[in-house]
């Protein structure tokens, strides 16, 4: 069984939604574990660490458990082979927001779990037309977000020697495609301008998932995400996203 950990916020509730269910298609046990505080930054984090603060919503799974715990409680409740870390969303393109909190947590959770494998979890960038309070710190823009954290992401990456799980990258080539262009008239991948749609949006992120940390071929998984309030994914949404994670995911192997 592969164990995960991811210390973030709403957008790594995000991603984890549907990674046992999708892992678990094709015979792949997993403990996926998100500690979860919403808009939760890297500096906060860190703070509560240094006050050993009970805050984070324990979820398993993909499902919220009830249990709220520390973050020094759950590196030494299992052998973790995997542990995200990631930046807040209004703050992933502002670089002076990274240190040194960044490297403290990395240093952190390196003392508690030596063993396991971290990764730089990329979050990305806003809907076109979001209202989030924070998108004006890219004069709500899009491009420029995406650019802006794209740059960060990298240089924390570099900095501590991690790799990054191309999450926003995904989601970026995503919406140059008809069906998600929402510029041009197609679905937004988002909800809400910001949080990641609850059917294609956050199935894009299990199979980023699957394809980057499990090395499996999302083409060939079976798993389709559950109907929502009315939306289910159409076989050809669902075959584009998987060909686009495939071909992102593909892309960035080569490039390292």
């Amino acid at each position: 069984m592969l164990k995960i950990l991811s210390i973030g916020n709403s957008f790594s509730q995000d991603s984890t939604t549907y990674l046992y269910d999708l892992a678990k298609n094709d015979g792949v046990e997993l403990k996926v574990v998100n500690l979860y505080i919403g808009g939760c930054s890297l500096e906060l984090h860190w703070n509560n660490i240094l006050e050993n603060k009970a805050d984070y919503d324990y979820q398993l799974n993909g499902e919220s458990t009830g249990r709220y715990v520390t973050i020094s409680e759950i590196l030494l409740e299992d052998e973790w082979d995997i542990i995200t870390l990631q930046q807040c969303s209004g703050f992933s393109g502002l670089m002076d927001t990274y240190y040194p909190f960044a490297s403290n947590l990395s240093n952190y959770v390196k003392e508690y779990v030596p063993k396991a494998k971290q990764f730089v979890h990329q979050t990305w960038a806003y809907e076109i037309d979001s209202d989030h309070s924070q998108f004006y710190y890219y004069d709500n823009n899009q491009d420029k977000m995406y650019k802006a954290l794209t740059e960060c992401y990298k240089k924390m990456a570099e900095d501590l020697s991690l790799d990054i799980i191309p999450f926003g990258d995904v989601v970026q080539t995503l919406r140059t495609k008809p069906s998600f262009d929402y510029r041009n008239g197609g679905k937004s991948l988002c909800r809400d301008g910001f949080h990641m749609h609850l059917v294609y949006g956050r199935y894009a992120l299990a199979a980023t998932w699957y394809e980057y940390i499990l090395n499996g071929n999302i083409v060939t998984n079976g798993y389709q995400p559950p109907e929502i309030d009315g939306v289910k994914i159409s076989e050809d949404e669902i075959n584009l996203i998987k060909e686009c994670v495939h071909e992102v995911v593909n892309s960035k192997r080569k490039s390292k």
